[in-house]
């Protein structure tokens, strides 16, 4: 029989690895993807001290259109098959997007959308035999426009909205999906995007051991959407009760002001 293995992208920082972690921690065999090859060796030498069976390291650009013939061929080349896939990559950029550098925004499609569905479309077939699942990491910015972060708040929309989507779909296979919506983690993700931390991450923060735990716990229970820590759960909530644009104009004076 071919072994089973968890492909977790992104898991070479911030919940990504903590991801990577609580599978381990639970006999996951798992294949790591991420552009630093080197914070993957470190992860997969954290793992392997700890007992865990034997990591897969996957050094690729999912921005780049060959990424995931990069990764089924090392996964092949490992004589592996995914039972779980996380589709943890992604990145955002704070800025009018008028102002910001265009393929960078494009950037953004390629890594938080494109590759997810392809890796999503790639696998299902193995997802599916296996009885396996799908974590897709969205944001709580998925459910609001977003103004400051145009591209990234659409990106997750954009998540979110495949991810319930395929939680229908797959659903009558044995396949559990599950869309992970945190608040803002204090991560590398920040000075990636250009801001620092603010009060919405006072307000809002869970850690990204506590969000992993949850997403990890979430999808074994095949939630739809899990929505780390109180603050977060009480956003989708309350947009319930305001006007598209009047939430628009509240996240632009939010989001502009950081500059």
């Amino acid at each position: 029989m071919t072994e089973r293995v968890t492909l977790i992208t992104g898991a070479s920082a911030g919940i990504g690895v903590e991801l990577a972690r609580i599978f381990a921690d639970n006999a996951h065999r798992v294949a790591l993807v991420a552009r630093r090859g080197d914070r993957l060796e470190s992860l997969a030498a954290e793992i392997r001290a700890k007992g865990g069976p034997e990591p897969i390291v996957i050094a690729c650009d999912l921005g780049k259109p060959e990424a995931a013939e990069q990764i089924i061929a090392a996964l092949a080349a490992a004589g592996v098959e995914v039972e779980y896939l996380v589709n943890n990559a992604g990145y955002g950029l704070f800025g009018r997007a008028m102002e910001l550098d265009r393929e960078s925004q494009l950037g953004i499609i390629d890594v938080n959308n494109r590759a997810l569905t392809d890796l999503t479309l790639r696998f299902a077939d193995s997802i599916a035999r296996l009885r396996g699942g799908i974590l897709n990491v969205a944001s709580i910015a998925g459910f609001l426009p977003g103004p400051g972060m145009a591209v990234y708040y659409a990106s997750k929309a954009y998540v979110l909205s495949f991810s319930e989507a395929m939680h229908q779909e797959l659903g009558p296979k044995g396949v559990r999906v599950t869309a992970l919506c945190p608040g803002p983690v204090q991560t590398e993700f920040q000075n990636r995007a250009g801001f620092e931390p603010g009060f919405d991450s006072a307000v809002l923060n869970v850690t990204p051991a506590e969000v992993a735990r949850q997403a990890y716990q979430g999808l074994m229970n095949n939630k739809r959407i899990v929505l780390p820590g109180l603050g977060v759960k009480i956003v989708p909530f309350l947009l319930r009760f305001f006007p598209r644009g009047f939430i628009a104009a509240a996240v632009s004076g939010f989001q502009l002001r950081r500059r």
